[in-house]
């Protein structure tokens, strides 16, 4: 039996609201399977629930275990509570290793909207360096700026790691797992997803150019602490909207079908 089971549409059963960060998640899954950065079923993206005050603000959605990137849709997503408990009927279940990682940090971080989660073999090579990231490149200095480290205690299974995660985390937006990978936070899912974008292209120059053998120079740390400020410059005040409308015109091409 390989067949997907049939997923009614949840279009007329959740608010607008809700609609509009189904469409969006749904989006960056295949956005993730497209740019080669998904590993089989095992990472997760997670969203909260807008406006879903009657679960204490803790409602999110997140992937349905057993379904691949490139076949997530915005009814197919999730939604749980804050102990992993769903909140829709699913055919599905839920990640318990992806759940603990993503439920820490939306009920420690009420300024955050969506959290990736990869294993990408650049993203997990630099977790596993000692230095971690390092301030050699452009796409550095991005995540630089408010970057976090947190020590790898095997699968994320246990809700103890929780609080241990969410203190190294901080108020940081960039989280490198040592010896896992990487996981950012964004206001909205199009910046979590930039900021993987960034974070991605950095791990990956850095493991270029350490092929290269020769000595590696290194950016200066005040160049790094003005790079929040160029970002916003750069983009023209637009943030990841300059180019999250452009992702969903490549995505549409490539690979349609995700809100529905």
């Amino acid at each position: 039996m390989n067949q997907m089971t049939e997923i009614p549409s949840m279009r007329e059963q959740v608010s607008d609201e809700e609609w509009q960060i189904r469409v969006d998640l749904a989006a960056a899954y295949r956005l993730v399977a497209m740019f080669g950065w998904d590993d089989l079923v095992f990472t997760h993206l997670s969203a909260r629930v807008p406006g879903d005050d009657g679960h204490g603000g803790h409602a999110f959605l997140i992937n349905p275990y057993g379904l691949f990137f490139e076949e997530i849709t915005a009814s197919s997503l999730v939604k749980v509570d804050a102990e992993g408990r769903p909140l829709m009927d699913s055919p599905y279940p839920v990640n318990p290793a992806g759940f603990v990682i993503h439920s820490a940090v939306h009920e420690a971080r009420d300024d955050v909207v969506c959290v990736a989660h990869t294993h990408t073999i650049a993203g997990v090579a630099v977790s596993a360096q000692e230095e971690g990231l390092l301030p050699i490149s452009q796409q550095a200095c991005f995540p630089l700026s408010s970057l976090a480290y947190h020590g790898y205690e095997g699968l994320a299974l246990r809700d103890a790691e929780k609080a241990r995660l969410v203190d190294d985390l901080g108020h940081a937006n960039y989280l490198i797992l040592r010896n896992h990978g990487l996981l950012t936070c964004g206001r909205s899912v199009a910046e979590a997803l930039l900021s993987m974008y960034r974070l991605q292209r950095a791990c990956e120059v850095q493991i270029a150019a350490q092929a290269g053998g020769s000595r590696l120079t290194r950016v200066a740390p005040e160049i790094i602490d003005g790079m929040p400020a160029q970002s916003l410059e750069v983009s023209k005040g637009l943030g990841p909207r300059l180019v999250w409308p452009g992702l969903l015109r490549r995505l549409d091409r490539q690979m349609p079908g995700y809100a529905v």
